[in-house]
């Protein structure tokens, strides 16, 4: 039925295949009985494989056993499910948070809960794809700005008439590395609404999930720029890359967190999260608090392999963060270079189409490489030939 689909794939270098690993998660994995150093991770503070976030899972086990069995709303979670929302919540600033099953469940329910009929959503033109299809789930009106353009989001904004308007932006874009301009996102929210007799009128909607662990001291970008959490902010962060465990969450206000968890069907119709990875998560908040070091260190060699990139000459295409896409030119070259980097024991898969427009290697940097796993990353990219 599929095969001329897959035969095109082929043909255009756009197939992909799966590579399981047989070792745990962590800066060294083992893929097909290789090792190789891992530089594909999200896992920024190699909390995955802390000890006191698997024991903390463990013994979470041993008290709770594994499925919930059921939604929430139906006695699926168990009193973790409900101390991680509360540690959330203060961890985040917010007066409330609710536990989704993964970022792409939280978008995709969270966006179409909080944008109905009437309403119009402007959305960066970056955002990630559960972004993308929680907008197209919705019944809003969707708008495109260009990419990390506050000016032209205001000129959009400013044309438009609806009972609601809804920003919606990466905080950390997953691809590219960059940071999105929240201070004068912010500034705009804040002017329209004190202007307005409606409150909330301008929401903010900010998927935070590489941001989470990574800026702001660990508490994420609204921390990063001095930005307080306002009523009329929401924010989405994942458990998933920097803190190491599963899941998902949405923080805010206590009215927009009651409305989200009696409207949005990807938190209604799921079983919840097996308590276990609520006692990961809990256990990683407690990490990033009393362990800065693991966050220094995250940038440190984050700044490590950007300076000895560059110098290389790669384009890194603007990165800001741990997320540091090296640009290749075309699709062929971003798969000779993947390959490349396998042969000498590196991995960091090509992203090619329709993931990205622009093919790259994502190179995902974290606290638990070593100076030494950056030189021979480096020293990998330094011995090929041609540069894009």
């Amino acid at each position: 039925m599929f095969s001329e689909s897959i035969k095109f794939l082929k043909e255009n270098s756009l197939f992909r295949a799966i590579n399981d690993r047989s070792s745990p998660q962590g800066a060294r994995i083992i893929i097909g009985g290789r090792e190789y150093l891992n530089f594909s991770s999200n896992d920024y503070l190699g909390l995955a494989g802390h000890p006191y976030v698997m024991e903390s899972a463990q013994k979470a086990i041993e008290r709770f056993g594994f499925s919930s069995g059921a939604s929430r709303l139906l006695c699926g979670g168990s009193v973790l499910h409900k101390e991680l929302e509360e540690k959330t919540a203060e961890f985040k600033g917010t007066e409330s948070a609710l536990i989704f099953n993964s970022g792409y469940s939280a978008n995709t329910g969270i966006i179409p809960a909080i944008a109905d009929e009437g309403n119009v959503i402007f959305s960066d033109e970056l955002n990630h794809a559960s972004i993308v299809d929680g907008c197209r789930l919705s019944r809003a009106k969707k708008i495109i700005y260009r990419h990390k353009d506050a000016r032209h989001l205001s000129e959009l904004i400013d044309k438009e008439t609806a009972k609601r308007k809804i920003i919606i932006t990466d905080s950390v874009f997953s691809m590219d590395g960059d940071i999105a301009p929240l201070k004068d996102i912010h500034e705009l929210c804040s002017s329209l609404n004190s202007k307005l007799l409606t409150p909330n009128f301008i929401l903010l909607y900010i998927d935070d999930a590489h941001g989470t662990g990574v800026l702001g001291n660990g508490k994420g970008a609204l921390a990063h720029f001095g930005i307080k959490p306002e009523s009329w902010i929401i924010q989405m962060g994942t458990f998933s890359k920097a803190l190491g465990s599963f899941g998902a969450f949405a923080a805010g206000s206590k009215d927009s967190i009651e409305w989200i968890l009696n409207t949005a069907r990807s938190f209604i119709f799921s079983t919840a999260l097996p308590s276990c990875a609520a006692a990961a998560s809990i256990a990683a908040l407690e990490v990033i608090e009393r362990e800065p070091e693991l966050l220094n260190k995250l940038w440190s060699n984050r700044e490590q392999a950007v300076h000895e990139i560059t110098k290389l000459g790669y384009d890194i295409m603007g990165s800001e963060t741990p997320i540091i896409p090296v640009r290749t030119g075309t699709v062929e070259r971003a798969l000779q270079i993947s390959q490349h980097l396998m042969e000498n024991g590196i991995f960091a898969p090509a992203i090619r189409p329709p993931t990205v427009k622009k093919p790259r290697i994502r190179v995902a940097v974290t606290s638990a490489h070593t100076a030494e796993d950056i030189e021979k990353l480096v020293k990998a990219l330094g011995s090929i030939t041609v540069k894009q």
